[in-house]
C-alpha cells in the first residue's frame, strides 16, 4: 500500500522526472516517466548497478510482518535485505536521500521493534540524508490494496471505524496520499528531524 501510494504521488508530481520501481511483480501501471525493474529474488542484486545510477532518492517501502517468524528469519527479510540494497545505492549515488518506512513502536522491547531499530540506525549511519518514517495506521486514499491477505481482511473489518479513530486520535492515522507527499517532500527539501512519527508524517504530507 505504501509503495502504491508514493508511486501515484511521484507520477503526479511535475518535479519528479523519472521513477524506477523495483519489485517482484509489475506495478500494473504505464507512464512516460515510469520504468520497472523486476527481481523474482530481491536478494539478487547482481547486474543492477547501472539501472540505479542517476537517482536522487530511494523510497524503501518493502516490509513483512513478524507474525510467525523467528528472529533470524525476520532479520534476514528486514535488516539484511534492506542493507544489501542500501549499501549498493550508497555506492552508486552517495548523495541520494533514503526514506525508509519503519513503524510505530520501533525501538521497543518486541523482537520486530529491535530489528527495525537496528535497521534504522544502520541507514542513518549510511546516508547523510536518511529519514525514518515510523508509520502508524494507514488508510487507502485511492484504492490502494495490501498484498497481504490478513491485512486486507483487517482493513475490510475495521473500515467503518476509521472516522471514529480519526476523531479520537487524529495523529494516529495517515492516508496513502499524505504519506506519498511526505516522502517526496523529505527527499526534496529535507524534514525537521531524521526519525519521524505518524504526527510528523501527517504534518509533512499536509497540502
Amino acid at each position: 500500500m505504501v509503495g502504491q501510494g508514493v508511486l501515484r504521488e511521484c507520477l503526479l508530481d511535475d518535479g519528479v522526472e523519472a521513477v524506477l520501481a523495483i519489485g517482484r511483480s509489475p506495478t500494473g501501471q504505464t507512464h512516460p516517466k515510469l520504468r520497472e525493474l523486476l527481481r523474482k529474488d530481491l536478494f539478487d542484486i547482481r547486474e543492477v548497478r547501472s539501472d540505479l545510477q542517476g537517482y536522487d532518492a530511494c523510497f524503501f517501502c518493502l516490509g513483512v510482518s513478524a507474525a510467525g517468524m523467528s528472529e533470524p528469519e525476520y532479520t534476514r527479510m528486514t535488516f539484511d535485505l534492506t542493507l544489501e540494497w542500501a549499501r549498493l545505492l550508497a555506492e552508486v549515488n552517495p548523495a541520494m536521500s533514503f526514506v525508509y518506512v519503519s513503524g510505530t513502536g520501533t525501538g521497543g522491547k518486541a523482537m520486530w521493534a529491535q530489528v527495525k531499530k537496528r535497521t534504522e540506525d544502520a541507514l542513518l549511519d549510511l546516508f547523510p540524508s536518511a529519514y525514518m518514517f515510523r508509520l502508524g495506521a494507514l488508510r487507502a486514499a485511492h484504492g490502494e490494496v495490501s498484498k497481504t491477505r490478513w491485512t486486507r481482511i483487517a482493513y475490510t473489518y475495521f473500515r467503518p471505524l476509521w472516522p471514529l479513530v480519526s476523531m479520537i486520535a487524529p495523529g494516529a492515522m495517515i492516508t496513502t496520499e499524505e504519506l506519498g507527499r511526505a516522502m517526496i517532500r523529505a527527499a526534496r527539501d529535507g524534514a525537521p528531524k531524521r526519525v519521524l512519527e505518524n504526527r510528523d508524517l501527517r504534518a509533512l504530507g499536509a497540502r
